[in-house]
């Protein structure tokens, strides 16, 4: 048996809201005799659906409800963990199968230090890998882009031209060097994901094209001597979370793709997982492919291998798990990688249960896998709408072909549309667009020039409240 904990990044990192939805894709990996942990009641329905479909009955497994804490249960409160009375709600959870020692493996969806000091108060930090390195901050550490940077070049891994500023005077005096060999540039927060914490920096005149490049903020300098300096008086702060953080600045690369490579490092070494492509639209992340596919075989070569060196300097660091090593891939075939998720991935669920165990995307006839965000542009107004129009246009999951649409998350219904992620298992020679766009047809009914992509859309807090 294993104990499985949702939680989320250390708000003390970076402030979160509402994760009580996202969090429930450790229902996934759950399998029989397991103890899952998470920060409010799990969505009975969709707990049956992800259980029905890996095999696992909601019936054999444990669901444990952590105290509320500092954030109300809309995340998990990292200090809940070691609350005395919720352990021992843990132990008695775990006495049936024979107590704490029955338990083979502590699994957390982010590796803070809060669950390695969960697992000592057990007698299970033995069961935590790499637990003496996550609890001495290792998850900031791994999960930070600045120290991204500094393993990178240590590991021999190429990037994109960049600095690393810990000052307003660093950035504004690396932005000018990079300027004089780039059109533009990103400006990267240590800590943030699918886009949000960046911003590209486009000359005054520049024409570049940005819709397809995960960044969900664009600034135009102001010409002259005086715009960059203008620029990080306004933006420093933000960049920095108020100075707690070091910025990353990096050349922008024009008509690049976004892809990753997936590995898992143990004591015994490291093995790549899956790789996948990232899909930009209107600077937000829309959907994710696995597996990569249309890519050159170099090419792709180049991304395991340098996904591999990363994988071992992280090892060698001593993070244990699952990790991701993000890169991009330009015109002329290069890779730069641009980061490392030193975590479980929003991309675990998606390639190791969804499309290697239910879909099988090794057997014949060929399948691939689909994750999209449903677009701001879309109305679904509960779970119930989404799978009535599912059944309607053909496209729910179907064993038998292997084919349709797989949902990722829970589905809270809000009067403002839901939001959430969904697989899309489909045949690779006709592609996953056009069933995507009969859902489209469906849901689409808000103009797309209504939404900024640096608008923040997601789950409403009152979207679990009855």
């Amino acid at each position: 048996m294993r104990i499985l904990i949702g939680n989320h990044i250390d708000p003390a990192i970076r402030p979160r809201t509402d994760m009580r939805a996202w969090t429930q894709r450790l229902g996934w990996f759950a399998r029989p005799g397991d103890v899952l942990i998470l920060c409010t009641e799990p969505d009975p329905a969709f707990l049956d659906y992800a259980c029905s479909l890996t095999g696992t009955s909601a019936s054999e497994i444990t669901v444990l409800t952590a105290p509320p804490g500092r954030y109300g249960g809309m995340l998990l409160d990292p200090e809940s963990l070691t609350d005395p009375a919720f352990l021992d709600q843990v132990r008695a959870a775990l006495r049936p199968a024979g107590g704490p020692q029955a338990v083979g493996e502590i699994f957390a969806l982010w590796p803070s230090a809060a669950v390695a000091r969960f697992a000592a108060a057990l007698g299970l930090a033995d069961r935590m890998p790499g637990v003496a390195y996550f609890a001495q901050g290792g998850g900031e550490i791994g999960n930070n882009k600045a120290n991204f940077r500094a393993i990178a070049a240590a590991a021999g891994v190429p990037t994109v031209p960049g600095e690393v500023c810990r000052s307003r005077e660093e950035a504004v005096a690396a932005t000018h060097r990079l300027l004089a060999q780039a059109e533009a540039l990103v400006v990267q927060q240590a800590h943030n994901g699918a886009g949000v914490g960046n911003q590209i920096l486009l000359a005054q005149d520049s024409t570049l094209a940005t819709d397809h490049v995960g960044a969900r903020h664009l600034h135009h300098l102001a010409p002259g001597p005086a715009g960059v300096p203008a620029y990080w008086q306004e933006r420093w702060d933000w960049a920095s979370a108020d100075g707690r953080h070091p910025v990353v600045v990096a050349a922008f690369a024009p008509g690049a793709q976004a892809v990753y490579s997936e590995h898992y490092a143990d004591d015994s070494g490291t093995c790549p997982t899956e790789q996948g492509r990232l899909h930009y639209v209107g600077r937000r992340l829309s959907h994710q492919t696995v597996p990569l596919q249309g890519a050159d075989p170099l090419l792709h070569a180049r991304l395991v291998d340098g996904g591999t060196r990363l994988a071992e300097a992280y090892r060698g660091l001593g993070y244990r798990g699952h990790l991701s090593a993000d890169a991009i891939t330009t015109p002329d075939g290069r890779v730069y990688f641009t980061e490392v998720n030193a975590q479980v991935s929003g991309s675990l669920h998606i390639y190791q249960v969804i499309a290697h165990r239910i879909v099988d995307t090794s057997a014949r006839p060929a399948r691939a896998v689909v994750e999209y965000h449903v677009p701001p542009t879309w109305h679904v107004p509960d779970a119930d709408a989404f799978h009535q129009a599912l059944a309607d246009l053909d496209l729910t999951w179907n064993p038998t072909t292997r084919t349709g649409v797989i949902v990722s998350m829970p589905i809270a219904a809000s009067p403002d549309g839901a939001q959430f992620v969904f697989c899309l298992a489909y045949d690779p020679t006709t592609g996953h667009e056009e069933p995507f766009a009969r859902l489209d047809a469906r849901f689409a009914t808000r103009p797309a020039a209504a939404f900024d992509p640096a608008d923040h859309v997601g789950i409403p807090v009152t979207a679990f409240s009855s």
